[in-house]
C-alpha cells in the first residue's frame, strides 16, 4: 500500500505521492488509472515528489491521461503547503522539468508561487513554425500564445454561453501549430483588473482551475492592452491573483487545500 495525499488549488485537484525515499515505478497506464475518477482515486494531475540536490523537492507532474506536464502552478502551491506542514518554514524551492519555481507560504493554506518569466517567442512556446504569438490564427479564431512552462493559447471572448468547450477544446489542443499540444484558455475581460477564465488543459480536459493558464491569460491580456499587470482571475473553482512584475516574473497567489489522505 502506497500512501497519498489528495489536494486541490481552486478546484484543480491532485493526487500527491512521496517518492523521495524510494521510486514508485508507476507507468503511464498506472498513472492514468490513478487519475480515473470512476476506477481510481480521481484527479486532474498525479504529482510525484522526488529528491532534488539543488531544490527542496523535484516535482513530477502527470496529466490524467498519463502524459507529463512541464509546470503546474496550482500543484506547486499544494506541494509547498505540504513541505511547510512537514518541516516548517515559509520559502521553498521546487524543481520541475521546466525549471525552478519558488514558493512562499503567506498564511495557512495561502501560497504564492513565482512562475518565472513568460516565454513569448514562437520557438519558446513552441510553435511548429514562425508566427505572430500575439495574434495567432487558429481554427477558432485569433489567439495570443505564450509559455508558462507549458504552451498556452488564450482566446478573448465576450460570452461563454455559446462555447462547447468539450468539443472545441480537444481539437484546438491538437492543432498542427502545436507540436507538443497546448492548453487552450477562453478569457472574458470584466475589468482592467478582473478576468473570467475557463481552460481546456492538454491531457486533462476542462478543469476547474489552471494556474499556468491563469498566468498566461494575464500576460496575454496585458500584451494586448486589455488589462494592467495585475488581475484577479476567476475560474470555475475559485480565484487566483496574478501579477506580472516589472522584473518580468509572473507571481500567482491562491489557496492550497487538503481534501483527504489515503492509500493506493
Amino acid at each position: 500500500m502506497i500512501p497519498f495525499l489528495k489536494m486541490h488549488g481552486a478546484g484543480n485537484d491532485f493526487v500527491i505521492f512521496d517518492a523521495r525515499q524510494a521510486p514508485l515505478g508507476f507507468d503511464t497506464a498506472a498513472l492514468a488509472l490513478i487519475a480515473d475518477r470512476r476506477r481510481g482515486i480521481g484527479c486532474d494531475q498525479v504529482i510525484i515528489m522526488q529528491p532534488a540536490e539543488d531544490a527542496d523537492v523535484f516535482m513530477r507532474i502527470f496529466n490524467s491521461d498519463g502524459s507529463e506536464a512541464g509546470a503546474c502552478g496550482n500543484a506547486t502551491r499544494c506541494v509547498a503547503d505540504f513541505l511547510g506542514q512537514e518541516r516548517g518554514g515559509a520559502w521553498f524551492s521546487i524543481r520541475t522539468i521546466a525549471g525552478f519555481l519558488a514558493a512562499e507560504i503567506l498564511a495557512p493554506g495561502l501560497v504564492e508561487v513565482d512562475m518565472g518569466e513568460p516565454r513569448l517567442g514562437w520557438d519558446e512556446i513552441p510553435l511548429a513554425a514562425p508566427a505572430d504569438t500575439l495574434h495567432l490564427r487558429l481554427s477558432f479564431g485569433d489567439a495570443a500564445a505564450c509559455s508558462m512552462g507549458n504552451p498556452h493559447a488564450t482566446f478573448f471572448i465576450d460570452d461563454f454561453a455559446a462555447l462547447a468547450l468539450d468539443v472545441i477544446g480537444p481539437a484546438l489542443e491538437r492543432e498542427a501549430v502545436f507540436p507538443e499540444r497546448a492548453n487552450i484558455g477562453f478569457a472574458r475581460i470584466d475589468a482592467p483588473d478582473r478576468i473570467r477564465l475557463r481552460v481546456w488543459e492538454r491531457g486533462a480536459g476542462l478543469t476547474l482551475a489552471c494556474g499556468s493558464g491563469a498566468c498566461a491569460a494575464l500576460v496575454n491580456a496585458h500584451r494586448r492592452g486589455l488589462t494592467g499587470r495585475q488581475a484577479e482571475v476567476e475560474m470555475d473553482g475559485g480565484l487566483l491573483r496574478i501579477t506580472w512584475t516589472a522584473q518580468n516574473h509572473v507571481l500567482m497567489r491562491g489557496p492550497a487545500v487538503v481534501a483527504f489522505k489515503g492509500e493506493w
